[in-house]
């Protein structure tokens, strides 16, 4: 499946996105921008997208910079920026895409949603720009702030010293992609730690837009935003009213097995945070979207927006 429509839109920061869009079918009532996660595009969220426009949304997902079919300067395949910005270049190229959405339904509640690293990705841009949004939807994002996270921190220090930051960094995809198919017990494939469903998993492999690995400079951007994600306790009074869906898997080793999806709501609930809904698969692995069984999830997910979204009157 793929979304019935695929544009160039061209940033505020001078990338060209590659921005998909799924028209609402009936009177809309939302619109949902989805951030794909790391070596990944956002066509594989295409299925997803399309049972959201049959409940009434519009729905935007853009490639983001280093992925996919998005061209940016600075920006080649697997790094954000090669100038040092990352972090800033990528937030921009959402709230872009957003002024986008804003122009061309600017009656409309947006919601952002974002997996994985677009999970992390989203989390930073709610606390920043809280007030462009209505609502927003964490899934399957490791913001953590464990000891693991400052090791991997002092590795990506160490292999920008010896390597530099826009090659592709040797050590992180053994500690994250690599250690995560080795929880994966009788795993098939190096990447069964994505979905039970071998379909989604071979798919994953076979396309070309998938798997590769990210720079040095991508690994320290991320781990940028994590620390930004994960600083909640000095979120301003709009970030904190914003309504959050977090959800996670039990059996997703990336995420610590969905505890780091916990803590991150046990965090934002401490700081203050007065509408965070969370809610873990236990048999889910890091793809809740393309899990056995995601139709529960999806399921979940449209009544949490009918409730934070109710229907406009007539």
């Amino acid at each position: 499946m793929e979304f019935s429509q695929r544009q160039l839109h061209v940033s505020a920061t001078g990338a060209e996105l590659c921005l998909r869009h799924e028209p609402a079918v009936g009177e809309a009532r939302g619109a949902v921008h989805i951030l794909h996660g790391l070596a990944e595009h956002g066509e594989r969220y295409a299925s997803f997208a399309r049972t959201l426009s049959e409940a009434g949304f519009h729905v935007y997902a853009h490639d983001h910079r280093g992925h996919g079919y998005t061209v940016a300067p600075g920006a080649p395949a697997g790094v954000f920026d090669t100038g040092g910005h990352g972090v800033e270049v990528v937030l921009n190229d959402v709230a872009s895409v957003q002024d986008k959405i804003a122009a061309e339904h600017p009656d409309l509640p947006l919601v952002l949603f974002g997996h994985s690293m677009g999970g992390i990705i989203a989390m930073t841009y709610c606390l920043r720009f809280p007030d462009r949004l209505s609502a927003a939807a964490i899934w399957n994002a490791n913001l953590t702030t464990e000891p693991l996270f400052h090791a991997g921190k002092l590795v990506i220090a160490w292999e920008r010293f010896r390597l530099g930051s826009d090659v592709p960094s040797v050590l992180m995809p053994k500690l994250t992609f690599g250690a995560w198919a080795k929880a994966v017990k009788n795993r098939r494939t190096e990447f069964d730690w994505l979905s039970r469903d071998p379909a989604i998993v071979d798919a994953y492999i076979a396309d070309p837009l998938c798997g590769w690995p990210a720079s040095v400079g991508m690994w320290a951007d991320l781990f940028r935003l994590v620390s930004a994600g994960t600083d909640v306790a000095s979120a301003s009074d709009a970030a904190r009213r914003l309504p959050y869906n977090l959800v996670g898997g039990g059996a997703d080793p990336s995420t610590a097995f969905g505890k780091n999806v916990k803590a991150q709501a046990e965090r934002m609930r401490k700081a203050g945070f007065s509408d965070v809904t969370l809610e873990i698969h236990p048999d889910f692995r890091h793809e809740t979207l393309n899990e056995m069984g995601r139709e529960v999830a999806v399921e979940a997910l449209l009544g949490w927006l009918r409730a934070k979204l109710p229907a406009r009157a007539a």
